[in-house]
């Protein structure tokens, strides 16, 4: 792999490695649109249900190249921010693969996926207050949402680091597995995702991203109007003859 993101197919998965080993797979610009053209692509393509996103070597991501934010670069693109991916992730579901440090911007990443498989070595952290910064790639939006608020309160105040055990005690982890595992049990995961109705996958999704929004009154209403269009589509009746018929449904995507 000879360039700044590898990227790779398999069962209907798209498989994303960040591929910068020699500075621990930190992001410059190429590295930011590289992986923002990889989900794109997850999205565009209708044989990719779902995604995996890693890091090569033994470390996911330390965040930004700070050599290559003094030389003047931005690692943002328009519309998808940090690392081409914190601001927006895909519609399709992606798991996050992580060995070693995923840290500042590395652990914002994997805030931005649906699911993470961490080794029981990897390490993660928003250390951005230790250097008088602010950890503005959702960590601090996210990270509250997904684990209890004391703790998130704590971490990002602190910048200390805290193991993958400690966050598979805090439910932020989906699976915990020996170091050298992440990648292999993250595409099992992507794998089984993928098996599923794919209209289903992105309803299912959307749904649960913007629900946090939706008031009491509103919340079915809104969750019709995306739920319906999968419910009338040629998968639904699909899925259903399959199951009738007892055999593994074919989707078409529509």
């Amino acid at each position: 792999m000879d360039t700044p993101v590898h990227v790779e197919q398999s069962d209907g998965v798209q498989i994303i490695t960040i591929n910068r080993p020699e500075v621990r797979n930190a992001i410059n610009t190429e590295t930011a649109v590289a992986v923002a053209a990889a989900l794109d692509e997850l999205d565009a393509r209708d044989d990719l249900v779902a995604g995996v996103i890693t890091g090569a070597g033994k470390t996911f991501c330390t965040g930004m190249d700070l050599k290559a934010f003094l030389a003047g670069e931005r690692p943002s693109v328009e519309g998808r921010g940090f690392a081409g991916i914190t601001e927006k992730s895909p519609a399709k579901p992606l798991v996050a693969a992580v060995e070693g440090h995923a840290v500042a911007g590395g652990f914002e990443i994997v805030l931005a996926c649906d699911l993470i498989v961490a080794s029981e070595t990897a390490v993660f952290g928003l250390p951005e207050v230790k250097r008088g910064l602010l950890a503005g790639g959702g960590g601090l939006l996210r990270l509250p949402r997904r684990v209890p608020h004391q703790l998130a309160v704590e971490w990002c105040l602190t910048g200390e680091y805290f193991s993958a055990q400690t966050a598979y005690e805090a439910k932020l982890l989906n699976r915990l597995v020996p170091e050298g595992q992440a990648l292999t049990e993250a595409i099992a995961l992507a794998k089984t995702i993928a098996k599923n109705g794919p209209l289903a996958l992105r309803a299912t999704k959307q749904i649960i991203a913007q629900a946090r929004d939706w008031s009491n009154e509103e919340e079915f209403e809104r969750m019709r109007e995306i739920y319906e269009p999968v419910r009338s589509s040629a998968d639904a009746k699909e899925g259903a003859l399959a199951f009738k018929e007892k055999r593994e449904p074919v989707w078409q995507g529509r």
